[in-house]
């Protein structure tokens, strides 16, 4: 079987996108387990309409400016350009939503990239093994694949200090989050600023991953692949921050806009139509052609006419 080539994915000779061990990772479900337990003390005990408000606040910062716009659309794909400081306070953002530092947010994303345009790829990266068993997979376990491909990702991320401090600390950094919670509100607003806030976003990511590869729409359809992205219900896109475009995504990944029209709600576009206006952002990438840049974003123009180059 032949296997495809990514951007940062070049398969070995003997590499598999179809062997692969689950195995139980005791870090990883360790932190779920102890963010979604916190969580749940949080609730029964300190059930307050601050430390919901608050909560809900810090989620959405952490997963919209976070980790859709500063981990995923700028970071991964680098679907525009902005300040490097403004780049470092957008990716630390997204490290504090739990899942991964920096670097670990590549090997995540392009190895599950890589086997889904395979002709074919293990259940892991299918999704397509049940809901629960997907669940448990995801929040507990790791994929090892058997004969890997070779991962490269850029030296100016895995190079840079800041990236390389935030990837060993990436854990950590809710600590000084913690301090701040704990001092403004006491310990039952650090169990729901930070535990449960960490486990609801690590479950809704995982949720809106497993039904945006299993069921939906598909305008862009690309056959041949192991598993295409699903555009997921008008509603989703709110509450994703625009990820549950992912039928978008796929045919036009490195595009920083994914709802293609008004209908298609996208907060993570607005942020940064929000930011180039203020000349925070620039080339930024749009639908069409997935290289192309689109250069000029006027301050002023209704998204829903945005060029679309290709």
């Amino acid at each position: 079987m032949t296997l495809t080539t990514t951007d940062r994915v070049t398969p070995r000779p003997d590499s598999s996108a179809t062997d692969a061990a689950i195995v139980w990772s005791a870090p990883k479900s360790a932190w779920f387990t102890a963010m979604a337990l916190g969580g749940i003390v949080g609730v029964v005990f300190f059930a307050s309409w601050t430390n919901l408000i608050v909560t809900l606040v810090l989620m959405f910062l952490t997963l919209w400016l976070g980790h859709s716009v500063g981990m995923h659309r700028l970071l991964i794909h680098r679907s525009f350009e902005t300040p490097r400081w403004l780049e470092y306070l957008l990716v630390w953002l997204g490290t504090l939503v739990g899942m991964a530092g920096p670097i670990g947010m590549f090997h995540i994303h392009e190895i599950r990239d890589w086997q889904q345009q395979q002709p074919d790829c293990h259940s892991f990266a299918k999704h397509d093994r049940g809901f629960w068993r997907d669940a448990l997979w995801q929040m507990h376990y790791e994929q090892v694949l058997t004969h890997p491909p070779d991962l490269t990702i850029e030296a100016r991320v895995t190079g840079d200090p800041f990236y390389r401090w935030l990837e060993a600390t990436w854990r950590w950094q809710q600590l000084p989050l913690a301090l701040l919670l704990l001092a403004s509100g006491g310990i039952g607003l650090v169990l729901w600023g930070v535990c449960l806030r960490v486990a609801v976003s690590l479950a809704g990511h995982w949720i809106t991953v497993h039904f945006a590869h299993t069921v939906g729409q598909r305008p862009f359809a690309q056959p041949g692949l192991a598993v295409d992205g699903r555009n997921l219900p008008a509603p989703f896109g709110l509450l994703t921050c625009g990820e549950s475009w992912h039928n978008n995504h796929h045919a036009f990944p490195r595009s920083a806009r994914m709802g293609h029209d008004a209908s298609q709600i996208d907060p993570g576009w607005w942020l940064i139509r929000g930011l180039a206006a203020l000349n925070l952002a620039w080339d930024i990438r749009v639908p069409g052609g997935n290289d192309t840049v689109h250069l000029a974003l006027p301050a002023a123009a209704d998204p829903a006419q945005t060029r679309y180059e290709s």
